[in-house]
């Protein structure tokens, strides 16, 4: 009989973030672009008008590892 493998079922997360610094498209380009090369995040979404980002993720990532990377891009979101 062969082996019976399981598919480990990851959760998806997902958050919207206050970026109070995005003024522009260019800004919530710059987001995504940044965030989608972290490992786990499935997607990224902006709203300029309402200075917010969506993102959509699943382990590895973290929500402190977007946090942490939005600090590091210059764009940290806000409390």
């Amino acid at each position: 009989m062969g082996a019976v493998f399981k598919k480990e079922v990851t959760k998806m997360e997902k958050h919207t973030f206050s970026i109070p610094k995005i003024s522009c498209g260019h800004c919530v380009m710059t987001i995504k672009n940044e965030l989608s090369e972290l490992e786990g995040v499935k997607s990224v979404e902006g709203d300029p008008e309402n200075k917010v980002i969506r993102v959509e993720w699943e382990k590895p990532a973290t929500l402190k590892d977007i946090e942490h990377k939005l600090e590091d891009i210059n764009y940290p979101a806000s409390s």
